[in-house]
């Protein structure tokens, strides 16, 4: 393979001798060795890269912590989120529904009800929450339906009616009562 080489370049002696480098060349090989020795700033990313690495881990586990002590509310739907005519009804409903257990409440106070039927009382709203919280999540997974609507509604309506119908009742007694204490101080 060498001798095959210097073969080769005995042959073409000539031609290699004679031919001189193109105009310039020269000026362009010095142009070329002098940007070659100019110091060229190299930007070395990797310690970038890492901070940014760190940055990213730091916000990423203050996030996770953030959400494992302080967890995010499960944001209930009620027939109030669909439409301003729902929230209307349901601030309607509502509204009533409070000042029948205010008026429980004072009726309760003033000793026109009983022990028994407080607990009675207790047990009726415990199961009218366990409805709603079901209403609720039927409400959430079908938001548009008209049969989960209209079961909130009638919801709203049963529970307005029991806490109506046992205030009047109440109201009766104690109208019975002062009635009967007026009589007999007459």
């Amino acid at each position: 393979m060498k001798d095959e080489l210097e073969r080769l370049i005995s042959n073409n002696r000539h031609s290699i001798q004679d031919e001189e480098p193109l105009e310039g060349h020269f000026e362009r090989f010095e142009a070329r060795l002098q940007k070659a020795s100019k110091p060229t700033r190299v930007i070395n990313f990797r310690p970038i890269l890492k901070i940014a690495a760190i940055v990213i881990f730091v916000l990423l586990a203050g996030n996770q912590t953030r959400m494992w002590f302080f967890p995010e509310k499960e944001e209930s739907l009620s027939l109030g989120s669909i439409s301003e005519e729902y929230r209307e009804v349901e601030f309607y409903y509502t509204n009533a529904i409070q000042v029948g257990m205010n008026q429980w409440e004072k009726l309760s106070s003033e000793g026109f009800v009983s022990e028994s039927e407080q607990k009675m009382m207790q047990t009726e709203q415990q199961e009218f929450d366990l409805m709603y919280q079901q209403l609720q999540e039927e409400l959430k997974a079908n938001p548009n339906d008209e049969r989960v609507i209209n079961a909130m509604l009638e919801y709203y309506q049963a529970r307005m009616n029991v806490i109506s119908m046992i205030i009047n009742k109440l109201q009766e007694v104690k109208q019975l009562k002062n009635n009967k204490s007026h009589e007999i101080e007459i």
